[in-house]
């Protein structure tokens, strides 16, 4: 619809530039009030589109950072917990040292004289566990049984007391007989039956008789305190294995079901991390308890160590505990390269979110600088305006003037 009020053409084109500086004006207001040159798709469709496509990566993958930083913390609990067992380990070996300084000696002499058998007869006794037999015979002077016994043993441990009538017993070892007429044979008193074989500490021993009342065993009770302390830090072992989760994620733990850990790096998932968690409790080292006989004692498994009774024991189970050392430190080392792989994703997410957010600012972003300098320029136009405006109307004015 044409205006009802007559311009002239200098006016009008005034008018125009004034409509068109307030036009300015305002995008430049909303320019400085919001801090951007694209608000919407009508402003730069192509800009807004393409910045809102950033954005929402950049969003995905901040949202990822969480994930990879659970993950950071998950394999920091489990490489601090293998660091626990390990020194829990090394209390362990310090154990088996203690218990291998620790001596074991059978002493004692017989209750009555020796007196050779009726006939001949095999005498069975057990030095630290292996089996020795001794054949007397009738014949034989307890000089010439001693001689027998020691050659049997491999060392001299049977001697005779001063009146030369009685056999000593003096060995820096375990020594144990198989029935108590083995013990009675050499004049030492029968020890009480013992059918479990509790007090039998060689391999392949399972039944007998307790030790003689004539000899004293020593340093038994020394290790099997060891061995118990030795049990005790395998519960820890266990224990600490159980307690180094994250988050429900246990990579030291034997359960199958939480004992793995898938890192994202992506938001399609098509980069990605599985750590595979390992099973560190005692069990898992191959670590077994100590009970009272080794009699199913075995060098690949360390089960049944006969309360450190027996050195062969005691070494066989340190042998165990220098390939979990080892087996802690493979592991160790895994979870090591695991743990740098995910940290340079983080930092890498990290400064690819700053790249994306950087991108999406320069397509939307105004230069505020730029704005509050157009403003000024626009205030300064509106100005001018104004004044050719005022200008333009002056012949008018004129005419007004004639008419008063």
């Amino acid at each position: 619809m044409s205006s009802s009020v007559t311009l002239s053409a200098a006016t009008r084109q005034n008018l125009l530039s004034l409509q068109d500086t307030a036009a300015l004006t305002s995008t430049t207001q909303n320019r400085l009030s919001t801090g951007k040159k694209v608000s919407s798709a009508l402003d730069n469709p192509v800009n807004f589109f393409t910045a809102q496509s950033l954005s929402s990566r950049s969003g995905d993958l901040g949202n990822l950072l969480d994930g990879i930083s659970n993950g950071i913390q998950t394999i920091q609990a489990a490489n601090q917990g293998l660091t626990s067992i390990q020194k829990l380990v090394d209390q362990a070996k310090s154990i088996t040292s203690q218990a291998l300084a620790t001596q074991i000696t059978t002493t004692g002499t017989a209750s009555t004289d020796f007196a050779a058998p009726t006939g001949a007869s095999t005498v069975t006794f057990y030095v630290n566990g292996e089996a020795k037999t001794a054949a007397l015979a009738s014949t034989d002077s307890i000089d010439t049984a001693i001689a027998t016994l020691n050659t049997s043993a491999g060392s001299s441990i049977f001697s005779k007391d001063t009146t030369g009538k009685k056999i000593v017993l003096n060995a820096t070892s375990d020594i144990e007989f198989k029935a108590s007429t083995d013990q009675t044979a050499l004049g030492f008193a029968a020890g009480a039956a013992d059918s479990a074989g509790a007090n039998y500490y060689g391999t392949g021993v399972d039944k007998g008789v307790k030790q003689s009342g004539d000899l004293a065993v020593t340093g038994v009770s020394t290790r099997a305190s060891l061995a118990q302390q030795y049990n005790s830090l395998l519960t820890q072992i266990d224990q600490l294995a159980k307690d180094a989760s994250y988050n429900g994620v246990n990579l030291l733990s034997s359960d199958a079901t939480s004992n793995k850990l898938h890192i994202s790096f992506n938001e399609k998932d098509t980069s990605s991390l599985d750590i595979q968690g390992v099973d560190v409790t005692s069990a898992g080292l191959s670590l077994a308890a100590n009970t009272s006989t080794s009699a199913t004692a075995t060098a690949a498994t360390a089960t049944n160590r006969g309360n450190f009774l027996l050195d062969a024991d005691i070494k066989a189970t340190n042998n165990v505990l220098a390939s979990a050392t080892d087996s802690l430190r493979a592991k160790s080392s895994t979870f090591g390269s695991n743990l740098s792989v995910v940290q340079n994703r983080q930092d890498f997410s990290k400064n690819l979110i700053n790249v994306l957010d950087t991108g999406a600012a320069n397509l939307t972003d105004a230069d505020l600088n730029e704005e509050a300098a157009n403003s000024q320029a626009l205030t300064t136009r509106q100005s001018l305006g104004i004044s050719a405006l005022s200008l333009a109307n002056q012949a008018q004015q004129g005419i007004l003037q004639l008419l008063r």
